[in-house]
């Protein structure tokens, strides 16, 4: 794994700086590359080929260069066919076959890989520079333009090294930040700054930028086959994925967090390596459900794995610059920072991690996923008067009990009621059901928080459900799960989850791989009839079958909790504090984006529905710490030690 960047002019000073600023990406080793027009860098994590793989590489008369990030993990398979068509190679890594191979196929080399990437490719001939991402976003690349200039790089402050591109808060991305807690399009929160996306490949030729869709999930019919013919597919490809996935130089090892996705893939690990499988959790000081350092002690004893865990406490809060300083475009979700203490305690072992991110994409293993399936199917038939019925029981049943049903009723409250009640109202209309059970703020909040030019600013330009619409309602042949799994691969996953995983495990030099995203699998899920995937309010019913002889009974079987902190905890142990601090009358989050009164309240409703409150609380405090370090005073090249200083 690796960082890369560069622009469209020639600038070593400017190469080197956005190098050093990416420097956590790739400590092993660094090169350039600058020519009339173009200005290419990488840092390199050395994974394959340590002896030789040096970055930039040219082809033959070095007529073509390439920076690189990720894995290609067919690479060698691929290079026996290079080679009889005439490609000479002077090192053993992945970089040159990708080269070679955009050199013999040009932009259709694409569909030739299997693995995650960012590439940057300049054609000195054709003064063209080739940039692109794998199919569903593992790796980011960010690019942006101004006066001509051009520039790209794997993390967001390395662009910031060049004076020409303002640290300016882009207020639509804002917005929706505020709405779904991470910036769900190829906007950025940066103005000017965006994502090339999944799938995507852009080509800068004479100042101007064409950008295509070179991948997309064509498998719109379900395959007429049994469940038996469906889970012995499944793991099959997950056996191979996982081989795949095994490739490496150096130390590896996987994260494991006590379900049932992570203990497949360790599973599959310990029938594939011939070494003991190393093995990292995170525990919170906390009681379960919280915490699940139980189930992920089990499973290493069950795996033999040599385990590690560390234990996280609501001082934790104090790495929190640090995160927001990594994660460049903003994301608000706590477990970030068990995901960075996580990837630290991990790079002290191995270099390279697989984690097991991407199932429930894939097999419908979201509540919201449940819940927008069966509203549809059930809900929306019923009579006004049933579902009102239905509502008011609701109302009237004791959390305790509901808690047995649904996720974390207790710590949402009054607002949870409040939620499932509009749920129940609209069941009738999928998007608005979709924007309930997705949105931090709700409308009426949103008109009170706000402040008048930014209520005034999303009245005017959000577009929510235009975004939504097309995977709800659009042309897509899916039926709902499928539409909802399709609309998350699209938006949630590459924009969140694996925007966090990417920046929390390079903030500590650490490669994550995640075995369910091979795009073959990701592809052949779609072909798997919906009520496989969910059945009788199981979740992820076909991939349990797949495994059940390959993972604990107890693991196998067990409700899906998800991942979230004790955020009550912390609340009580420094977070509260910290929410007084930045809802402080002199803070210029106030004056210039909230009201005071309706933010300080927040924290006076707290008790009230912890959860629900306590992400408002996240989202604001994120936010203002973002804007410290990237508004107003923060240093581009080293992430700030003390969360306090920030406020003096």
């Amino acid at each position: 794994m690796c960082g890369i960047c560069g622009f469209n002019w020639d600038e070593r000073s400017l190469i080197k700086s956005m190098m050093d600023s990416i420097v956590h990406r790739g400590p092993d080793d660094s090169g350039f590359y600058t020519s009339r027009g173009i200005s290419l860098g990488n840092r390199r994590l050395s994974i394959i080929d340590l002896a030789t793989g040096r970055q930039p590489i040219y082809n033959e008369d070095k007529s073509m260069c390439i920076v690189f990030v990720g894995e290609i993990y067919n690479y060698l398979d691929l290079k026996p066919e290079l080679e009889k068509r005439g490609h000479s190679f002077s090192t053993e890594s992945d970089t040159e076959v990708v080269l070679h191979a955009y050199e013999e196929y040009g932009e259709d080399c694409l569909g030739y890989l299997n693995g995650m990437w960012a590439i940057a490719i300049w054609n000195s001939n054709k003064k063209e520079l080739f940039l692109s991402v794998d199919r569903l976003g593992i790796k980011q690349l960010y690019y942006a333009c101004a006066k001509k200039k051009f520039l790209f790089a794997s993390e967001i402050k390395a662009i910031l090294q060049c004076d020409d591109i303002p640290r300016e808060l882009d207020k639509k991305a804002f917005v929706e930040y505020l709405t779904f807690r991470y910036t769900p399009t190829d906007q950025t929160i940066f103005k000017g700054i965006k994502k090339l996306l999944p799938g995507h490949c852009l080509v800068l030729s004479k100042d101007k930028i064409k950008i295509r869709k070179y991948w997309d999930i064509q498998a719109y019919g379900t395959e007429n086959q049994s469940m038996q013919h469906h889970s012995e597919k499944i793991l099959e490809l997950l056996k191979d994925s996982v081989k795949k996935r095994l490739m490496s130089e150096v130390p590896l090892g996987a994260h494991l967090s006590g379900g049932l996705d992570s203990s497949i893939v360790v599973a599959l690990m310990k029938t594939l390596m011939d070494t003991e499988v190393k093995t990292f959790s995170v525990a919170f000081d906390a009681e379960e459900p919280f915490n699940e350092s139980r189930y992920a002690k089990m499973l290493a004893e069950y795996y033999s794995t040599d385990h590690q865990e560390i234990t996280i406490k609501g001082d934790a809060i104090k790495y929190l610059p640090s995160v927001i300083w990594h994660l460049d475009d903003l994301d608000s979700d706590p477990t970030v920072i068990a995901q960075y203490l996580l990837s630290e305690l991990t790079k002290k072992k191995v270099t390279v991690v697989l984690t097991g991110e991407g199932a429930d994409e894939l097999f419908g293993g979201y509540d919201e996923f449940r819940f927008l399936t069966y509203g549809k199917k059930y809900l929306s038939s019923m009579p006004n008067a049933v579902r009102s019925t239905i509502t008011q029981i609701i109302k009237l049943t004791p959390n305790a009990m509901l808690d047995r049903y649904f996720h974390f009723t207790s710590a949402l409250g009054e607002k949870g009621k409040e939620a499932f009640a509009d749920f129940m109202k609209n069941a009738n209309d999928i998007e608005k059901s979709y924007m309930l059970l997705t949105s931090f703020f709700s409308d009426d909040e949103k008109k009170i928080l706000y402040s008048d030019w930014l209520y005034g600013f999303e009245r005017k330009n959000a577009d929510y459900y235009a975004q939504i619409k097309p995977y709800l309602n659009g042309a897509t042949k899916y039926n709902i799960l499928n539409k909802l799994i399709y609309m998350d691969i699209k938006r949630r996953m590459p924009h969140h989850l694996l925007h966090k995983i990417d920046k929390m495990t390079m903030a500590h030099s650490v490669e994550g791989r995640v075995p369910f995203l091979d795009y073959r699998l990701v592809e052949y899920s779609f072909k798997i009839p919906p009520d496989y995937k969910l059945r009788w309010n199981t979740s992820k019913f076909i991939l349990r079958k797949a495994v059940k002889n390959i993972v604990p009974r107890e693991i196998l079987h067990r409700k899906k909790h998800p991942f979230v902190v004790p955020f009550d905890n912390w609340f009580k142990q420094g977070l509260k504090d910290l929410a007084n601090l930045v809802f402080d009358k002199s803070n210029l989050m106030h004056s210039e984006y909230f009201r005071y009164e309706p933010a300080k309240s927040i924290i006076k409703k707290y008790n009230r529905a912890k959860l629900y409150y306590g992400r408002q609380l996240w989202s604001l405090i994120s936010f203002d710490v973002w804007h410290k370090i990237y508004i107003e005073n923060g240093d581009m090249k080293n992430p700030p030690k003390d969360l306090y200083r920030i406020y003096s």
